[in-house]
Parts: C-alpha cells; structure tokens; sequence
C-alpha cells in the first residue's frame, strides 16, 4: 500500500489560522475522496476541539505516538466528516518538548512512528506556534510544508526566519521536505495593509503563494466553538468556499508534482 504524503501546517505566529486551516483543509480533501488523517500537535489541543473530540477522549493521543507508547491505530479517533480522522492532543503533549531534550535522535521521533502508517492518502500534522521540537519533529517527519500567513506586517518578518528553518532542515534532517506553498489569511479586501501584504509575499515567493486566499470570515470564527469545521457548520459561507478552492489547488500541486515524479 502507497505511503500517505505527509503535510505539515505550520507557522511560528500565533493567531494566523494555521488550526483553522489544518482542520478545513483536512475536512475539504476528505470531501473530495481523500482518507485524511489529521495530527494534532499542537498542545492546546484546538484541532481536536475544532472536530469535536471531548477532552476526556483524547488519550492515548499524539504524545503516546511520538514516544512510540502505542502504534497509530490506538490513537485514532474517527470524526464526523467521513473519510477524516485524528489523532488528538491531550495535556500530556505539553511536557513533551521538556522530555525531548535529553533524547538520541530526538527529532525523528514522529517520523518513526508515522512512516509504516498505511491506510491514508495524506496526513496533516498541525504543529504549535513556535519552531521548538514538537514542530521539528513535524518537519522532519513530513514531505512539505504549508505555511499559513496572517495578512499583516508582522508575518512576513516570521515568515523569513521560518523559510531559513525549513532550508536548514530539508539540508541537515530531511532531504524530502520542501515548500508546497503559503496561504494567505484573514484577508480583507477593503484593508489596504492586507493587499499590500499579499502583494510583498508575491513578489517575494512568486508561485509559491496559493492564488486562493482565505477571507476573514465569521463563520470562520464560530465554527470552533460548535466543534465542527466551518465545512460543516456552514457550508455556503465564504469562508467555507475558500477553503473548497484551496483544497482543489493544493490537490492539483500535489497531482503536478506526483505527474514529474513518475517522469524522472
């Protein structure tokens, strides 16, 4: 059986919807015919909120996995999107980058418990906002990386420093990682700094900006708080629909690239 093609979301900043687009983008793939499995990394634990998974369901969950306690398919938790499932993240995962630090070969951890994982097309790791080793271990693990980008000034300083972490580690760690792109969030057309935001990173990053962005949306913002992705909770919204959108644009990256690799 194909090894799932492992994507992780990731950003160092807070508040930049990188959960919201972990879960929806995971919920759209599986919408158009993928098997997703979605792993929350992140110890705040938002991905599982925002599928709906209680706090007293959470374990084992994604610390049991890094350290190899249980194999994957202890800690998978179906959800109520068909064809998505996760492995949450529970309070033990907040000591975790503490108990990493004295390890051999600390940064494969996840990586060694991901790779015989079968039964997926892809999985999508959602990593914390911070680039210590619970996002190093992501990194490593995956096969590219998505970077959520908040459309204002501030992001684009940590965007720099995270595309220097992803060089140094797709050169000492892992060969296979690469940029399959960023998605810009939070947009408001009638916002001037979020233009010419989106007009920087362009023009820094060329193709490697998604051309669907992702509005600020309300729905976007309630959906967490009823434990659905905003898929489910309100499926015409505009928030909903960019997301559909990113979904088939990342699917047809990942169809072009798959397409050259057969040709080499």
């Amino acid at each position: 059986m194909t090894r799932p093609r492992i994507l992780g979301i990731a950003n160092q900043k807070g508040g930049v919807g990188k959960t919201t687009t972990t879960v929806n983008l995971a919920t759209a793939m599986a919408a158009v015919g993928k098997r997703v499995l979605l792993v929350d990394l992140d110890p705040q634990g938002n991905a599982s909120t925002g599928v709906g998974v209680p706090v007293s369901l959470r374990s084992p969950g994604s610390y049991a996995v890094l350290f190899g306690d249980v194999p994957v398919e202890e800690a998978v938790r179906n959800t109520a999107v068909p064809g998505m499932d996760i492995i949450p993240a529970a309070s033990d995962l907040a000591g975790a980058e503490i108990e990493l630090v004295p390890e051999e070969k600390r940064e494969f951890f996840l990586y060694n418990s991901l790779t015989k994982t079968t039964g997926y097309d892809y999985i999508l790791i959602d990593c914390p906002p911070a680039l210590g080793l619970l996002t190093l271990n992501a990194l490593v693990a995956a096969d590219a990386v998505i970077v959520p980008l908040q459309c204002e000034f501030y992001a684009l300083e940590g965007l720099s420093h995270l595309m220097r972490t992803i060089d140094v580690i797709s050169r000492n760690l892992n060969p296979r990682l690469s940029l399959q792109g960023v998605v810009l969030t939070m947009f408001d057309r009638r916002n001037a700094l979020s233009r010419q935001v989106e007009d920087e990173v362009r023009k820094h990053l060329g193709g490697k900006v998604y051309e669907n962005i992702i509005p600020r949306n309300v729905r976007i913002s309630e959906a967490p708080s009823h434990g659905k992705p905003v898929l489910i909770y309100d499926f015409k919204s505009a928030g909903a629909q960019a997301y559909i959108q990113l979904a088939r644009e990342i699917l047809q990256r990942e169809a072009q690239l798959a397409s050259k690799e057969t040709l080499a």
